[in-house]
């Protein structure tokens, strides 16, 4: 008797016998799940980002195209039973939950089609990150077996060193299996992910230094096998590089697709393009406009000596956080001044400051300004939001135009909101830091029309940068427009977001004086963290009821 059969007698022998406890048991069973319903979109959820993560091979994520062609019909699968919901009828804060979902699932297939990153991009397979990013995920293009060096505390408990151990045991298999995925001709990426391989060469290399007192030889052990086959890889690459000629861009009309449907950006590359010119020409005439109101003040000096430099970033923490309390800008919470605290920065001397670094020993506080963006991850740490949906980081990046827009967009409001009121120089230093956004921004899109190399889009975000201060850092440069040339729409998202952001600021502004009431800042800011890390056109959408750029989006072909 097949297994099912075997089941399946007892129980209806069960049904027959004793029809009335039968029924009381089913009374009790809970009600079917509405297939239609905010928690069966949760359910779709959940059973989206077990999928979105690839299978192992040889111990390593499997991002061979057999891998892909094999589970596209599981992908297209999920993405009808999204289509399937009915949601106009739901709450809008819903609604959106259901766009979250569809960006992630359009960026899975954005990537399959044309990103390609696992077949164009060798930085794609650096596995150990030293750091955590501010905000929500890495940014660019990460595979899904990392290890987060940031998150081990030393000495290694035996459970980290178990945790180590599987981490570092991913890199060999991908190193191995990045030498038969790598097909693509995209050479400026090509050359420039050499680096990030080198790179994790020296990492492992200060690791193994670094752990040399746990005498761990399993872990030693792993060190070297990730480093061997680290080295070669990045001799396989060197060797493919002079066969490398293509293009990297992805193209003005894919570039405007994604930055529609994945990342939900209302605006198309040319709507961008004007945008990102206008804000750099807006932020150099109004710096000349501040430097002459300026005029008899005296100029600023920057910090000379770590004492000073101490000096000053505590003045500005004291600073940033009594203007936010007294001038009522946003709920204080009892992790802001903490989450700032850890990321004050220390002393760099005159000559290896790069462009942020000299701006902070001016003054810290534009920059602390835009570190907004670690009080929003001590919110998602300490403070999820009620949907499992906005929990943690959204994927592909789709975050950049809410937490980049953010961060980027406080700097100036703060300062219009009276922060610099009894420093003006250092208005200034707001707009070149502006500048610097829109002008690598715009070389970002030159690149991905091909209109330009990586290393030419970097000479308009030097040439543009005001007083010169992003003419002595090649390295930060590079880091710049590689990252913004690896993920699409990053490069804009600090300006296009900051935009974005400001007309949700003015539409809410503008409805509340309709209806004869008082808005905030302090009210502004707290609905915009209440609605979390997702795409700022839609938090506009959920905190104002204008669909109107969602409805832009939808219609795009």
């Amino acid at each position: 008797m097949p297994l099912v059969a075997r089941l399946a007698a007892p129980l209806r022998l069960v049904l027959v016998s004793i029809p009335l406890i039968a029924i009381s048991t089913s009374c009790a069973q809970e009600e079917p799940m509405d297939a239609n319903s905010h928690a069966a979109l949760v359910e779709l959820f959940e059973e989206w980002r077990e999928f979105e993560s690839p299978p192992l091979l040889d111990g390593a994520p499997d991002y061979t195209a057999g891998q892909f062609e094999q589970r596209m019909p599981e992908y297209r699968a999920l993405r009808a039973r999204l289509d399937a919901f009915d949601i106009d009828d739901w709450p809008v804060e819903q609604q959106v939950d259901w766009h979250i979902v569809r960006a992630e699932m359009n960026g899975f297939d954005f990537n399959y089609r044309v990103l390609k990153p696992w077949e164009r991009d060798p930085a794609f397979y650096q596995t150990i990150w030293t750091y955590r990013s501010d905000v929500p995920g890495h940014e660019g293009t990460t595979h899904h077996g990392l290890l987060e060096l940031w998150t081990y505390e030393m000495p290694l408990s035996d459970e980290e060193e178990a945790r180590m151990l599987g981490d570092l045991e991913v890199i060999p298999p991908l190193m191995r299996q990045a030498q038969q995925n790598l097909t693509g001709n995209a050479r400026d990426l090509w050359i420039a992910g050499i680096q990030n391989i080198i790179r994790q060469g020296e990492i492992l290399d200060q690791m193994k230094a670094d752990l040399a007192a746990e005498n761990n030889a399993d872990i030693d052990t792993a060190i070297d096998e990730a480093k061997a086959a680290s080295d070669e890889l990045v001799a396989w690459l060197e060797e493919q590089a002079p066969s490398k000629d293509g293009p990297s861009g992805i193209g003005k009309d894919n570039y405007t697709w994604y930055q529609m449907h994945v990342h939900y950006v209302p605006l198309t590359f040319e709507e961008e393009r004007f945008l990102l010119q206008r804000e750099l020409d807006r932020a150099w005439s109004t710096m000349k406009l501040d430097e002459h109101n300026n005029r008899d003040l005296p100029q600023q000096t920057a910090a000379d000596t770590p004492e000073e430099f101490a000096e000053l970033t505590e003045n500005a923490v004291q600073e940033l956080m009594a203007f936010i309390d007294e001038q009522d800008i946003m709920t204080i919470k009892p992790y802001l001044e903490p989450a700032l605290r850890e990321h004050m920065g220390e002393f760099v001397p005159a000559d290896e400051r790069n462009f942020f670094w000299i701006v902070t020993h001016y003054d810290p506080l534009p920059l602390y300004s835009h570190f907004y963006h670690w009080w929003e991850l001590a919110r998602m740490d300490l403070e999820p939001h009620p949907s499992p949906i906005r929990q943690g980081s959204l994927l592909y990046n789709i975050f950049d135009s809410r937490n980049e827009g953010m961060a980027t967009g406080v700097e100036e409001m703060f300062m219009h909101a009276g922060l610099y009121n009894d420093n003006p120089r250092s208005r200034e230093l707001v707009w070149i830091m502006l500048a610097q956004r829109a002008a690598r921004g715009l070389g970002s899109l030159d690149a991905h029309a091909n209109d330009m190399t990586m290393a030419e889009a970097g000479t308009v975000h030097v040439a543009w940068t005001p007083r010169g201060w992003m003419g002595n850092e090649p390295e930060l440069m590079k880091f710049e427009q590689q990252l913004y040339l690896r993920q699409p729409g990053y490069g804009t998202s600090y300006v296009t977001g900051k935009y974005l952001i400001e007309r949700t600021l003015a539409a809410r502004t503008k409805q509340m004086a309709d209806r004869g009431e008082d808005y905030s800042l302090k009210n502004f800011f707290d609905e915009m963290n209440l609605a979390d890390s997702v795409p700022a056109a839609l938090v506009h959408w959920e905190l104002t009821g204008d669909d109107s750029d969602i409805r832009r989006i939808m219609e795009h072909d």
